[in-house]
């Protein structure tokens, strides 16, 4: 579908497609506008203007921006693109008879999708599927792979990067069309706008400057936008310039950049390493399932940042250049994901680790114990932890079961600088500190919808009352059966909890 003023066209090997930019202004009073308009009305460098609300919404950042009187947020502002979205496109379809797929980031956390699922169902989508962007891909590239094929795919987009080993499966006899099975995934929070970042600090060191400098804060958004434009070009051709910004002090930014020195710049911030350990992990796990390296038929590239033009060349050195594809990097994971709400299946596992919180009795601290692992296949015939639950003090009623999202992101990723603007709309760069890397790793799944087990009579601290088993069902949900020892009752048998990812 072109969505008209939101879309524009854009070239993709012998063929033009629609893309909408990710992005919403917000005029005064209660104007809005969506994608190719904020970029037809020059409004991108606005501090009005919204961009990369995926990628905040993913980390759960807590920035914000007031605009006349009113705290925006990307949680704001990604709900009021995709509901405006959603909203021209029911002109153009009968959403409530079609079938809507929504993508998200492999290593996106539970609220990201709860998220999008409270979205289309207050846009009124009856029919709508979540899918993972490396599985998406790998459908919307699976007119060239033939069944039994192993593939990597490598997805780097504006946010993230993901990397994904993908075998595609014989035709079920149920089904028309491939079925794949996702082997080995990775993922990691560098994406196009983190090279922006690292652009937008080297100009400032070339002119002396920090990004907490007055005027610089004034025109830090122009500053990023040029710095976004700096790396589009180079990836075209072998030197670009940005054009001269005058700070309100009066002095004037330039720069010219060669594609060595952009190069340079992304080896000195360790691009290229983080690259070779995102497709090493994913390599390893699907070495895990029993499929190496040399198992891989052919590499897919996706994403906009995909096609610059050393990290192409750093897939085709590993691979050869024979393996590696970049004819669909634009809208691999959109034909994957219509193609999924089509139909089309996979044979899946799930992609975090899930924990059960608890009271350490010796020092009255939080612990976790780990039930499920990544990489569990489901549905599980058999439990997947099996573990006793005791209470904590005399007389308890109630026994409650926490259940945790566990993200491997803290582990892979060390604590780096993130990018948020102040109400005033100024961007600077500010570090995550270890705690809060710590607290984004770890994810309160059923918290506003907790699970407890009723003990009657009440409960002695020390003595373990019930014996719970946990299972995986053909829904991806995590299941629990309970039993009371005491009164050898089932209170729970295969009670849902929580949705999985």
């Amino acid at each position: 579908m072109h969505l008209p003023d939101y879309g524009k066209w854009a070239a993709q090997e012998s063929e033009e497609i629609s893309v909408i930019p990710s992005l919403i202004h917000y005029g005064e009073g209660n104007a809005r506008w969506i994608g190719n308009q904020v970029l037809e009305k020059g409004l991108y460098h606005s501090r009005r203007t919204f961009r990369w609300m995926k990628q905040y919404i993913s980390h759960r950042s807590p920035m914000r921006v007031r605009l006349d009187g009113r705290e925006i947020t990307p949680f704001t502002a990604g709900e009021d693109f995709l509901t405006a979205v959603l909203g021209i496109a029911a002109k153009e379809h009968d959403l409530e008879s079609a079938s809507v797929a929504f993508s998200a980031p492999v290593e996106a956390f539970e609220h990201y999708e709860n998220w999008l699922t409270r979205l289309a169902e207050h846009a009124g989508i009856r029919h709508y599927y979540l899918i993972d962007e490396p599985s998406a891909a790998a459908l919307g590239y699976s007119a060239r792979i033939q069944p039994g094929s192993v593939f990597l795919i490598f997805d780097f987009g504006g946010g993230t990067m993901h990397a994904a080993v993908v075998r595609m499966e014989e035709d079920h006899p149920d089904r028309n069309g491939p079925r794949s099975r996702v082997l080995g995934k990775a993922g990691r929070n560098t994406g196009g706008s983190r090279i922006d970042q690292w652009l937008f600090q080297d100009i400032l060191r070339r002119h002396g400057l920090r990004d907490s400098d007055d005027p610089v804060r004034e025109a830090s958004t122009r500053l990023l936008v040029e710095a976004e434009r700096l790396k589009e070009a180079l990836s075209a051709c072998d030197q670009a310039a940005m054009n001269p910004i005058i700070l309100p002090d009066g002095r004037q930014m330039e720069a010219a950049f060669t594609r060595q020195d952009l190069e340079q710049l992304l080896e000195r911030q360790g691009l290229y390493a983080e690259i070779t350990a995102t497709l090493n992990a994913a390599i390893q796990h699907a070495q895990e399932r029993g499929y190496g390296e040399s198992d891989v038929q052919a590499v897919l590239m996706v994403g906009g940042s995909s096609q610059i033009p050393s990290v192409r060349a750093l897939l085709q050195r590993r691979f050869g250049a024979d393996r590696v594809f970049c004819h669909r990097p634009l809208d691999a994971v959109a034909r994957g994901a219509a193609a999924y709400a089509s139909g089309v299946d996979f044979f899946n596992h799930i992609q975090h680790d899930y924990a059960v919180r608890y009271v350490d009795p010796l020092n009255k601290a939080y612990e976790y114990r780990i039930i499920a692992r990544r990489g569990t296949p489901y549905p599980t015939p058999e439990p997947v932890a099996r573990l006793l639950v005791k209470p904590t003090f005399t007389g308890q009623k109630s026994l409650g079961v926490a259940i945790f999202e566990m993200s491997a992101r803290q582990q892979d990723s060390p604590a780096s600088l993130e990018l948020i603007f102040d109400p005033d709309g100024a961007a600077r760069l500010v570090p995550v500190t270890a705690k809060e890397a710590a607290e984004r790793s770890l994810f309160w799944m059923n918290e506003d919808n907790p699970t407890f087990l009723p003990a009657d009579p009440p409960g002695e601290p020390g003595k373990a009352r019930f014996e719970v088993e946990f299972r995986i069902d053909s829904r991806k949900r995590l299941t629990v059966t309970a039993r009371d020892q005491l009164t050898g009752c089932q209170v729970l048998v295969d009670h849902p909890v929580v949705q999985l990812t």
